[in-house]
């Protein structure tokens, strides 16, 4: 083991000097050694009063060690990491047993230079075990309420075997009496109990029963009052339970020790927002209510969430263990993923298996170790890294399985603070344990120089030597004090102070000293820089309400990512896997950006692969077509340099044909176009059978023609004959219309006979 540690340490060494060389300083325009050293890890400060040149800003003496010392600079300001251990007992067993070491730290950290140490881990043997037992005491379970009656004394002798020290205690739960979780009539609430021959108890939410213990009869004594009580729905009041018996600390009885929590049910839960059913709308406050043993605020809080149910267990160091029914397994497993340091067990159908699965489960948790920390501010991370196989990675918590008792485990604990900022101070250690460790990080964002106090000639004796550069006294300004207030050239050396003839010195952020900016400081306590102070480093894009996502640093408005990360926010893996398709990287046609295509021009994600919009240029191609594959056309003769970005290929036949185009004597070529990665590529498959039309019959169209001439001089006649027939059968039918609406009786009187007849008034005719 200790060969292991060794190795381990000259591996970080020789990392920790690689990374080193390769750190650089990405800094703005600052003045000061304390500007400087914000600037980042890699910054350094020059000290030698004559290093800057005349006229040239200060900025110059900030840079990496390796560059100030090629530049030939001997005082080098570059402020370390420091660990200062307040406690350190070694590790013990016994009474009162030391499982971590150190106990309490102070680090001093440069901004953006990670620190890292060694924090050491080994369980002790007879280390003392509370376990509260809480059961649903639904009607379903009145079977397995009879078997925990006899549960206690067996259950400790099992603990106490392992550990040597253990105790007990007891709780149940049932549901809100509320409708619709429970029947709200009187007589129901009374006796919930479906059957009227079993011993039933009235409806409640959670009533804690018995406090720790290491008397088994005792437990054997009180659980044997319990009976069983009943409500509506399935699921139960499980989360309401869990959340009252890890506040309620002096009620229960937990004590230094590892402290387990049986959770007996045979349905789900109900979670946060079910109680709206009931009109419940006061979220859960996550306080003890106990009030006569029973839980106050049942039917005036809702159910806790389950983050909030993880998050307080875990801070109260409570392992839970759920003992459910085989048909709630994947429900419980499912929430034991989300709660670190949990287990879960199958209960028999009346439970009398529950201390074999206790004892599984205790072992299967003893057996795995999770180092973790509790809330830091945004400006600390804390990774881990284990010497255990599989733990070599840095990550948010660092985690060893298969871990014997009395087996010490180290872990590599990395702390960075990613800007200046008062002491602060979290805790890291073991779930499940109460031992932590108590680390203070303070910064170290000023430079300790050994100047003198009085004027330096370096500075006209008109100021003082602050780090190498001058601090002029009131009314001089200057690299070296060397200007001085009220002179002639005083607006000249202003003007040099304003951006693109801006009427704004330094842009409001700044003092305009000697033609240079002295820049203020921003609200967050830290600089502005640039010449004009035009920058600073609090107001980048932010992701999960941190700057840059904490994936990198904000350098003058943007985010300078880390390696691996990408994005305006940093918040992106770098990775392309999600861009690649077919092994490219959105087809040629876009952009990988957090691992998401972004098309270029009318392509569509995911893969830009498809565009929906684009006509394939079918007619454009033809002439590069003809002479690809069949060596003729106008292209002919510079066919490889005009048609690069086709890739034609003749075959005998087409499945499908999406393109034709004439060749130059005027014949169809058939051929399909498929686009290749990139841009205006394809590749042409065309059909070696060209299809040329025929030419045309001659004595057809003569034979033809002559027939149609005549057929239409033919169709004329008729035309002219029927019109004619028409107008004269119209005027006759006109003529016999007239005749039959004549008026006149007898012949007409305007007719006259050609016969004129006289006859002799004398002669009578009688003879």
């Amino acid at each position: 083991m200790l060969l292991s540690i060794c190795l381990r340490g000259l591996l970080l060494l020789l990392v920790g000097k690689h990374a080193y060389s390769q750190e650089q300083c990405l800094k703005g325009s600052v003045n000061t050694c304390d500007d400087c050293i914000k600037s980042g890890p890699g910054c350094a400060w020059c000290t030698d009063l004559n290093f800057t040149k005349t006229g040239e800003q200060e900025t110059v003496r900030c840079n990496t060690v390796i560059e100030l010392k090629d530049k030939g600079c001997k005082g080098i300001k570059d402020p370390m990491n420091k660990l200062k251990k307040i406690e350190d007992k070694p590790l013990t067993d016994g009474v009162k047993p030391v499982q971590i070491q150190p106990q309490n730290i102070e680090l001093n950290l440069r901004p953006g230079k990670p620190y890292t140490f060694q924090l050491e881990f080994k369980q002790a043997e007879g280390y003392p075990v509370d376990l509260y037992y809480l059961m649903d005491l639904s009607y379903s379970m009145k079977d397995d309420l009879e078997n925990v009656k006899n549960l206690g004394i067996v259950l400790l002798e099992e603990l106490k075997r392992i550990t040597g020290n253990a105790r007990i205690g007891f709780g149940s739960f049932v549901d809100k009496t509320l409708l619709p979780f429970t029947d709200t009539n009187e007589a129901k609430l009374q006796r919930p109990c479906p059957d009227k021959n079993v011993a039933c108890q009235p409806a409640f939410g959670f009533q804690h029963v018995l406090s720790l213990t290491s008397d088994g009869n005792k437990f054997k004594e009180m659980v044997a009052k319990q009976d069983i009580s009943g409500n509506l729905d399935p699921p139960e009041g499980s989360l309401d339970a869990i959340m009252q018996a890890a506040v309620c600390v002096d009620e229960i009885g937990w004590g230094n020790s590892t402290r387990l929590l049986v959770v007996a049910t045979d349905d789900g839960f109900h979670m946060a927002g079910d109680g709206k059913l009931a009109a419940i709308l006061e979220p859960n406050q996550e306080t003890c209510q106990l009030v006569n043993q029973k839980y106050s605020k049942s039917n005036i809080w809702d159910y806790p969430s389950v983050g909030q149910i993880a998050r307080k267990l875990e801070e109260k160091n409570i392992q839970p263990i759920f003992a459910v029914t085989k048909n709630m397994e994947s429900v419980y497993t499912e929430l034991s993923k989300l709660i670190p340091k949990s287990a879960v067990g199958v209960l028999s159908a009346d439970s009398n298996n529950v201390v074999k699965i206790i004892v599984e489960a205790y072992n299967k948790l003893s057996s795995k170790v999770i180092m973790a920390h509790d809330s830091v501010p945004n400006s600390i991370s804390v990774k881990f890294r284990s010497n255990c196989v599989g733990g070599e990675k840095l990550t948010d918590s660092g985690i060893c399985e298969n871990v014997n008792i009395k087996q010490k485990v180290v872990f590599d604990v990395t702390v960075t603070a990613e800007k200046c900022m008062e002491n602060q101070t979290f805790f890291i250690g073991p779930l499940g344990f109460n031992e932590k460790l108590r680390v203070t990080v303070s910064t170290q964002c000023k430079c300790e120089c050994d100047d003198p106090r009085e004027d330096h000639p370096h500075c006209k004796n008109n100021g003082k030597v602050v780090c190498g550069s001058c601090k002029c006294n009131t009314g001089f300004l200057g690299q070296n004090c060397e200007c001085e207030l009220g002179k002639k050239n005083e607006e000249t050396l202003r003007a040099q102070c304003r951006k693109d003839n801006a009427t704004l010195e330094c842009e409001g952020k700044g003092e305009c000293v000697c033609g240079r900016c002295q820049c203020h400081l921003t609200q967050g306590n830290s600089q502005y820089y640039g010449e004009f102070c035009q920058c600073d480093d609090e107001h980048c894009e932010q992701s999960n309400s941190k700057q840059c996502a904490g994936h990198g640093r904000c350098r003058c408005g943007k985010c300078d990512c880390f390696d691996g990360y990408e994005g305006t926010a940093c918040d992106c893996p770098k990775s392309d896997e999600a861009c690649k398709k077919d092994g490219t990287v959105c087809y040629g046609r876009g952009k990988c950006v957090c691992n998401e295509c972004q098309c270029q021009r009318s392509y569509r994600p995911l893969f830009c692969k498809e565009c929906p919009t684009c006509q394939r240029p079918c007619e454009q191609s033809g002439s590069c077509v003809e002479c690809l594959a069949f060596g003729s056309g106008p292209l002919e003769k510079n066919c490889s340099a005009s048609c690069t970005h086709l890739t034609v290929n003749v075959v005998d036949k087409l499945l499908k044909s999406d393109c034709r185009a004439k060749d130059k004597e005027g014949c169809w070529m058939s051929f399909t176009m498929t686009e290749q990665e990139g841009f205006d590529k394809y590749t042409v498959n065309v059909l070696k059978t060209i299809e040329c039309p025929e030419g045309p019959n001659i004595a057809a169209i003569v034979g033809g023609s002559l027939a149609g001439v005549a057929l239409i001089g033919l169709l004329i006649l008729l035309t002219v004959k029927a019109c004619l027939y028409a107008s004269d059968l119209k005027e006759w039918r006109r003529f016999e219309k007239d005749r039959k609406q004549e008026r006149f009786a007898g012949s007409n009187p305007l007719f006259k006979d050609a016969t004129t007849t006289v006859q002799n008034p004398v002669f009578s005719g009688d003879s």
